[in-house]
């Protein structure tokens, strides 16, 4: 199973906001920096993490993000679960329904294993993720703009 780019985003800004100090707020435009992602898509996936009571998002000057304490015992489980829906992990009834739905036990297998896939994921919370070595890297990023290594100085 693979995760949408979109869910990638979304938990590694999850992961980045786990990391910040209580009163450390980030920037939407300063996280996709810091995790080398598209603004815009940076921006759709704090919008939908502050809908799901993850994130709280402050607006205008001195704005900025931080991690609530919902979000923070969360788990990837449940994090998943929201961003990627209840879709199936095939296309049985796409534009051209599967000739084969109506008898087919590929469907459940597969339903079956990606309930597994999620469950595995419930026994891991967002402050677990960031534990050592990785919330030391999250601190360690700088913005792409501030990337000094020779391929960027071209």
């Amino acid at each position: 199973m693979r995760l949408t780019a979109f869910t990638d985003i979304a938990l590694r800004i999850v992961m980045r906001l786990a990391v910040a100090q209580p009163d450390d707020l980030l920037t939407t435009r300063a996280a996709a920096d810091l995790l080398a992602v598209p603004y815009t898509h940076a921006a759709k996936a704090v919008a939908r993490l502050s809908e799901m009571g993850v994130v709280e998002a402050r607006r205008g000057r001195g704005g900025g993000m931080q991690l609530t304490p919902a979000g923070r015992g969360t788990t990837v489980g449940a994090l998943v679960r929201e961003l990627e829906g209840a879709g199936d992990v095939v296309g049985c009834e796409d534009d051209t329904p599967c000739p084969l739905r109506a008898a087919c036990r590929l469907r459940s297998a597969l339903r079956q294993a990606q309930e597994a896939f999620f469950a595995s994921l419930d026994e891991v919370t967002v402050a677990s993720l960031v534990d050592a070595p990785t919330g030391p890297v999250l601190l360690a990023l700088i913005p792409r703009s501030q990337d000094r290594s020779p391929a960027n100085l071209i």
